[in-house]
């Protein structure tokens, strides 16, 4: 009793189980997982379809949980619609922990009711080893696995997986039920005969050497320059083998491959094979990186001169100040070019340079055919035929490019420089043959002769910018030449056609009949620089016949009306107009004789564009913008007054812009009808421009009017702006007409093998590179992914002849083997694997195994004759499949990779339990041996 009386004098430890622990927690993680991708409770779903597995795209999410502060990730695999299995993951590598996640896994699996099998990956990464579990009602399935370097002895056949298998269920009935076997062998093919590769790579001395013909340089190489199929991977497959009818092991192996009854192949393609095509089209980018100027590549001192032959360009033009008449042709441009020419190939030996006489005078002559006939006078020029229709499809791709046509001087150029930097010197090669073909440029310009395969007409804007200048110089070549034309054709008649005092008699000797009228009615003036006979060359606003002007009253500007210039002798006059009539005098209404509009290339277009947008908005600021933009409004007004003295602003108008005057019928003070015209009302508003020009503008034929078109200057801004081009910026420029040409290419190509996934591509690409092309400067990165593109395509070809030469498409006489190859081959291009109809005794199956015999003759024999006989007598030779069993030499080489999958239904682990299924596969190659096995038990009755 005492003792109960007394206070307790010890203080016990209370531990609160309520706590969960890291392991509870744990647990807890994977079960919220399961629950959040709601993967809990009974996931049967939709029966699975043949091939879902390869055919089908695999999709997955991933989450993190921590075990503590170790952190592992869940990842869950599955198909749209299917749930297939879970994995959680990091570096496992004890027993202990392998077997802490196992349980937890299978805690989770119990507490959640989840179906999809949950695996563990454990070891390092690289060994791609699971082990999980599945759970289902009354049943439960463990994954594992075994993972070795090297094969055991006794596990190297058929017969030693079943031991592993049978000892594994370790079902309690006798005798065993059977098991079900499939088999499968994989043999490779490594050794190409030569003769079964078609691509002839190109003649590299013959090309160096010089002996090139002009069709060469206008042509891209296309190919691989080794075979693009590197192997082929045949497997043989037994799906349905019983225990007890097949016999394998280390002594004997009833496993003949031709005996398969099913064979499929894969080719195995060689990592980025080198290509033709891709190699040039990259070697040409990669100038575009390049920072060194034309001068620093071919070295200043090929330049120099001495003592006083050294001028340049400025001081040449300095001296047209000086009072001492010296002839201009003396002091041009060209000839000082010419000079520093002969000097460079004066100091320039011919082993310094990049190329030699015979490879630049043939790619000349590619780029100027012309050039090999004799030039005449006039500057004829030959034509080049165009290879495509003018109206086809890959003829305009240089729209959506931005490049050039296929025939013309631009892209040959690009195919050239292409050519050049790969076979011919590189970089300076490129510097030297730029240096050349501006200098032909300029002797064409000072001599005349149009420049071959250029369009006629201003600059085509849907064009490369090099191309338009080009198109400019030529606009430039041309029009000084018709001004040379007319002017000594003035100096030999002494007479003018247009502009006698009998110039209606000129007009009826042109007629209207002989020019199409358009709804402007200004279409007509056609070549009207024929008639000049300026006696400038240079400059037409350097007047010489002024007493002549004053004899007319042109110098009394502005303030002369109409009848102060009725007075005037008409000048300028191309003909007579067939219907209109001026309107105060009645005279007959004359079309004048108008200067043509400036072209521009369009970095011109942006410089006006800018000036323009710089002048503000202001009403001064419009203005002048106005005043800038009607200087071809007012050429044509002041050539219109010439050649109609005493008209007036709405005689212009109705010549010019008929839909400004408007004509009405009304009744006059007599009751008849009459056309009543006025002006429209835009003409009517105040300040309009069109009156300001008109009352500014005098009377003077387009003849002695400012050029609105300064060929002369403007071919100097072209043959310098060639001049200061970099290789780099030649690149950049050139480059679109170097992807177009190889898409042309690349489409010729295709046409001759018609493979439908390449065609796919080759309108992917054209499609990208229209949007890429058609920025000023496009990314490099962007043009690395078409150059990039084109070359899979060219890869994608090469495989496609690679295969039909080896398995002779060609060769098939009869039609329908032939379709049924050229079926199997495009198949192995778009398919991973392809089923062999027929398996061994098919078409496709006996050239295979052709392929197979001769590979192995020349690995195996020593006779190099034998080793070198086509696979057909081989063939023949070997005769039948138990002869070649006898054969000292197999048709196969061993196999690469032997898998074996073994299936049976025995009650486990009790005899009484219910049959469910079990599984093994094995795969057996030099470098591993691999298990995984996957092994049910009943958990009702156990």
């Amino acid at each position: 009793m005492a003792a109960d009386t007394e206070p307790e004098s010890e203080v016990f430890e209370i531990t609160d189980f309520t706590t969960a622990s890291e392991w509870e927690r744990f647990i807890s993680k994977v079960e919220e997982v399961l629950n959040d991708w709601k993967l809990i409770g009974n996931s049967s779903g939709k029966p699975l379809e043949k091939g879902i597995f390869t055919s089908g795209t695999w999709e997955e999410k991933s989450d993190e949980i921590s075990f503590a502060d170790f952190k592992f990730s869940v990842t869950h695999h599955y198909l749209n619609g299917y749930n297939f299995k879970l994995r959680i993951y990091d570096a496992v590598l004890s027993e202990s922990k392998c077997n802490l996640l196992l349980s937890s896994v299978s805690i989770a699996l119990g507490n959640t009711g989840c179906q999809v099998p949950l695996f563990v990956q454990i070891h390092q990464k690289w060994r791609r080893m699971y082990v999980g579990e599945c759970q289902g009602p009354g049943v439960r399935t463990d994954f594992e696995m075994v993972h070795l370097r090297k094969v055991p002895n006794q596990y190297t056949h058929l017969s030693g997986l079943l031991d592993i298998f049978k000892s594994k269920i370790g079902c309690p009935l006798t005798p065993l039920p059977p098991v079900s076997i499939a088999i499968r062998f994989t043999y490779v093919l490594q050794d190409w005969q030569q003769y079964f590769w078609p691509q002839q790579p190109p003649d590299i001395d013959a090309l160096v050497g010089g002996e090139v013909g002009g069709l060469e340089f206008g042509k891209l190489p296309f190919g691989a320059c080794e075979d693009p199929i590197s192997e082929l991977h045949l497997a043989t497959t037994w799906p349905h083998l019983t225990e007890g009818i097949i016999v394998d092991n280390d002594v004997y192996s009833d496993l003949d491959p031709i005996q398969a009854p099913h064979w499929s192949v894969r080719v195995r393609k060689a990592e980025n094979p080198q290509c033709l095509l891709g190699d040039f089209v990259t070697e040409f980018f990669k100038i575009c990186r390049r920072k060194e100027s034309t001068d620093e590549i071919l070295g200043r001192s090929a330049f120099e001169e001495e003592g006083k032959e050294i001028a340049d360009i400025s001081h040449a033009l300095s001296k047209l100040t000086e009072p001492t008449p010296v002839p201009i042709h003396k002091l041009s441009v060209s000839n000082m070019v010419h000079t520093a020419k002969k000097k460079i190939r004066k100091h320039r030996g011919v082993e310094e340079s990049p190329l030699n006489n015979d490879v630049l005078n043939t790619i000349l002559l590619f780029l100027f055919p012309d050039a090999a006939f004799e030039k005449t006078l006039d500057g004829t020029t030959s034509t080049d035929n165009n290879n495509l229709p003018l109206e086809s499809e890959d003829y305009n791709l240089y729209n959506q490019f931005k490049s050039a046509p296929s025939d013309s001087l631009t892209y040959k150029l690009a195919l050239c420089l292409c050519m050049i930097n790969f076979y011919h010197g590189g970089l300076k090669g490129v510097a030297h043959l730029w240096q050349e073909f501006v200098l032909e440029m300029r002797f064409r310009w000072e001599n005349n002769f149009l420049i071959a395969g250029l369009a006629n007409g201003p600059p085509d804007l849907r064009c490369c910018l090099l191309h338009q200048k080009l198109q400019m110089l030529n606009c430039c070549i041309e029009r000084k030449k018709a001004r040379d034309e007319g002017k000594k054709t003035s100096a030999s008649d002494n007479v003018t056609n247009l502009y006698p005092g009998d110039a209606g008699k000129a007009g009826d000797q042109l007629g209207p009949d002989n020019l199409k009228e358009t709804d402007k009615e200004k279409g007509e003036v056609g070549k009207s620089w024929d008639s000049w006979s300026d006696s400038e060359e240079e400059f037409f606003e350097c007047l010489s016949d002024t007493e002549e002007l004053k004899g007319n009253g042109q110098d009394s500007g502005k303030k002369g009306g109409p009848k102060e210039m009725a007075n005037l002798r008409p000048e300028g006059r191309l003909y007579q107009h067939g219907k209109l009539t001026l309107l105060h005098n009645g005279e007959p209404l004359y079309i004048p004789v108008t200067q043509e509009p400036a072209p521009m290339t369009e970095d011109l277009l942006e410089e006006q564009s800018e000036v323009l947008a710089k002048l503000g908005t202001s009403a001064e600021g419009a203005h002048l913008r106005a005043r800038m933009q009607s200087a071809c409004l007012l050429s044509d007004m002041e050539s219109f007054k010439a050649a109609n003295p005493g008209c007036f602003l709405e005689d212009f108008v109705r010549w010019y812009s008929p839909r400004d005057y408007i004509e009405e019928e009304v009744i006059d003070e007599k009751g008849n009808v009459v056309l009543k015209g006025e002006l429209s009302a835009r003409m009517k508003i105040p300040s309009n421009m069109w009156v300001e020009a008109w009352e500014t503008a005098k009377p003077i034929p387009a003849r002695r009017q400012r050029r609105l078109f300064d060929d002369t200057r403007e071919a100097e801004k072209v043959l310098h702006y060639l001049a200061i081009q970099k290789p780099a910026d030649l690149a950049r420029h050139l480059l679109p007409c170097v992807i177009h040409a190889a898409v042309l290419k690349v489409k010729e190509e295709e046409s001759l093998e018609d493979i439908s996934s390449v065609k796919k591509i080759i309108k992917q690409i054209i499609s990208h590179s229209s949007k890429v092309l058609h920025f000023p400067n496009p990314e490099d990165k962007k043009l690395e992914e078409i150059i990039h593109q084109i070359t899979n395509v060219e890869a994608l070809i090469a495989r496609a002849r690679s295969l039909k030469a080896k398995f002779g498409t060609e060769k098939c006489e009869q039609e329908e083997e032939k379709e049924d190859l050229e079926r199997f081959v495009s198949c192995l291009l778009e398919q991973p694997e392809v089923l062999v109809t027929g398996a061994g005794r098919g078409h496709a199956g006996r050239i295979i195994h052709k392929l197979f015999v001769s590979a192995q003759r020349l690995t195996e024999s020593s006779d190099e004759a034998a080793a070198m006989a086509p696979p057909e007598e081989e063939f023949k030779r070997i005769g039948s499949a138990e002869e070649r069993r006898q054969n000292s030499v197999s048709d196969f080489p061993p196999p690469a990779g032997r898998e074996f999958i073994l299936r049976t239904t025995v009650p486990r682990p009790a005899p009484y339990s219910k049959a469910l299924p079990q599984r093994m596969y094995s795969v057996l190659t030099k470098e591993e041996f691999r298990l995984a096995g996957a092994f049910s038990s009943d958990t009702s009755f156990f």
